[in-house]
């Protein structure tokens, strides 16, 4: 893709998302569907956050902090577990990226969401694609969140920053999406929803 998609084009493509036998492979799909069978989810919502740089948009991430019980030290996107009196995913996901990282709901945008993604740690995540026309102050919570920073939305569609790995855990041998950048490895569930993002993204351009 020679330039990443503006503001209209993001809210078409994911108003227009096709159905996931469309934009997952194979492998993808079995993994979904086992993930999603195998135990009772758990809700949770997460905030893809588009922020409108002059220069070239980008999209945020926290750096997990290494002593929390899911998923210590991860890179992820702001978000978290859907909490009684929640009005639907895209309130759950502007809720915590404001307890986690301080960003003001005021100054997102809804654009739409995507597929629910589900984890094999038992989570049903339903991703949020939020847009900033200005850049957030960040202030993170320092118990969850050890670093905020971002990631050109460009590197991000570009399919060959895009790597398919395995490695053994637990005795199994499990397959993953990730996208290293400048030290930083995305992988897991935030890489396979940056993955799905991508195939929604490209496919309606």
């Amino acid at each position: 893709m020679p330039h990443p998609p503006n503001r209209t084009d993001l809210i078409r493509r994911l108003a227009d998302t096709p159905p996931l036998e469309d934009l997952l492979t194979a492998d993808d799909l079995e993994r979904q569907r086992a993930a999603a069978s195998a135990v009772q989810p758990t809700p949770a919502a997460v905030l893809l956050l588009v922020v409108n740089h002059p220069r070239e948009p980008t999209v945020v991430f926290t750096q997990r902090t290494a002593h929390l019980a899911d998923h210590a030290g991860q890179i992820s996107f702001p978000g978290g577990r859907v909490a009684p009196g929640d009005e639907g995913p895209a309130h759950t996901a502007l809720r915590e990226a404001r307890e986690e990282v301080g960003i003001d709901p005021a100054g997102i945008e809804i654009l739409g969401e995507m597929p629910d993604y589900h984890t094999s740690t038992g989570f049903r995540v339903r991703p949020v694609v939020g847009w900033a026309e200005q850049p957030p102050d960040y202030s993170p919570d320092p118990y969850e969140v050890a670093e905020v920073f971002e990631v050109p939305l460009a590197f991000l569609l570009e399919t060959a920053n895009h790597r398919y790995e395995s490695a053994f855990y637990k005795g199994r041998l499990r397959h993953y999406w990730a996208m290293p950048w400048h030290g930083r490895f995305i992988w897991g569930a935030t890489a396979g929803m940056l993955v799905t993002f991508q195939r929604i993204v490209v496919r309606q351009a």
